[in-house]
């Protein structure tokens, strides 16, 4: 099994994903439903995203905290969610990646969750 080194490598890992959140009746809704992503169109990003955060290259710019926060509005993202979606994270790197950056990418995808549900706690209380 081979690392993770190319764009091609996250938007396989996004697909993977992805299809798995989307077969979860406890979390599917979010990105059906409330987020109402359009995968094909989505999964781009997510790909761009993680090759800026994991391979250090490309040059996403968005605000993922903020796409977050404003989702958090129209449905309350609770820890269960992030616990469910760093679950199928972790399985699916697991099913098709081997490597330091295979493992490098599940501790980066912890402390963004981490972080989200400290800034989402935050953001209720307030």
């Amino acid at each position: 099994m081979n690392d993770i080194t190319t764009w091609a490598d996250l938007l396989h890992l996004m697909r993977q994903f992805y299809n798995k959140l989307l077969s979860d009746d406890r979390i599917r809704y979010i990105f059906t439903d409330i987020a109402q992503i359009d995968l094909e169109a989505h999964l781009p990003h997510l790909a761009d995203f993680w090759e800026q955060t994991l391979l250090r290259e490309g040059n996403y710019r968005k605000n993922v905290m903020q796409i977050h926060l404003e989702l958090n509005e129209k449905e309350p993202l609770r820890p269960e969610h992030f616990q469910i979606w760093l679950k199928h994270f972790d399985k699916t790197v697991d099913e098709h990646f081997k490597g330091s950056n295979s493992e490098l990418i599940k501790t980066r995808a912890l402390s963004i969750a981490t972080i989200m549900q400290l800034k989402i706690s935050q953001k209720n209380h307030n």
